[in-house]
C-alpha cells in the first residue's frame, strides 16, 4: 500500500523550490517527485543508507493510506 509523504518546508525553502521547478519547467509536486525518484532504493540496505541521511530531519512526515 503506498504512503503519503508530506514535507514541511520554510518560506524560503519554498521560494527555493519554487525557484528550482520553475527553471525546471515543470509543477512544484512533479519536481518534487522526480527528487525524490533520482535516488534508485532497491535492496533494504539502500533504504537504510538513504534512512541514515534524512534521520532527524522533523519536515518529512510519512502518513499510510486508509
Amino acid at each position: 500500500m503506498p504512503a503519503i509523504l508530506t514535507v514541511r518546508l520554510t518560506k524560503e525553502e519554498e521560494g527555493i523550490l519554487a525557484k528550482r521547478s520553475r527553471q525546471a519547467g515543470m509543477k512544484k509536486a512533479t519536481f518534487v517527485r522526480k527528487l525524490i525518484r533520482e535516488e534508485e532504493i532497491v535492496t533494504g540496505a539502500d533504504l537504510m543508507a538513504w534512512t541514515e541521511r534524512h534521520w532527524g530531519d522533523q519536515r518529512l512526515r510519512n502518513i499510510p493510506r486508509k
